[in-house]
């Protein structure tokens, strides 16, 4: 029950923040996308001003993340994690995986990635998110080129 909760208001809990986390995906996927996958299609770095702007993004939801969803309590609906948790933990390691630790500044969601560890369990937590902590040592095709009128498509 308290992945997805019966009781109808820690369940409207769940369900807004995944609506906020739908909305505000862009930015919380923001460094994977400039450090991992323009490069991966243009063979470019994205230029540093850039790159800055999409930090400062990630910075402003993180803090709404904390102050609006986090708060106090140990997961995002209260003493239990949800699907809540779940979800937005696969999102804030994807920036962790190209080499921006969003968790080393920020002790109130590092003890919050903290709990969500251990209440998946610590194996279980670092296999689901193996890849994605490996993705700088993946060998890509540089560039992909031939893919990105498709993918733009």
């Amino acid at each position: 029950d308290h992945w997805y909760p019966s009781d109808i208001q820690k369940r409207a809990q769940v369900d807004e923040y995944l609506s906020w986390h739908h909305m505000a995906n862009c930015t919380l996927l923001s460094p994977f996308s400039p450090q991992v996958l323009i490069p991966l299609f243009t063979g470019q770095p994205l230029p540093s001003e850039k790159l800055q702007e999409v930090m400062e993004g990630l910075s402003t939801s993180l803090k709404q993340f904390e102050e609006r969803f986090l708060q106090d309590k140990a997961f995002i609906i209260g003493s239990e994690i949800s699907l809540a948790d779940l979800v937005a933990i696969v999102e804030l390691m994807q920036p962790v995986g190209v080499g921006c630790d969003i968790f080393e500044d920020r002790p109130r969601l590092m003890e919050w990635r903290r709990r969500v560890e251990d209440a998946v369990g610590k194996e279980l937590f670092f296999q689901a998110h193996e890849m994605i902590l490996s993705v700088k040592e993946l060998r890509w095709p540089q560039p992909l080129n031939n893919c990105l009128p498709k993918v733009l498509s």
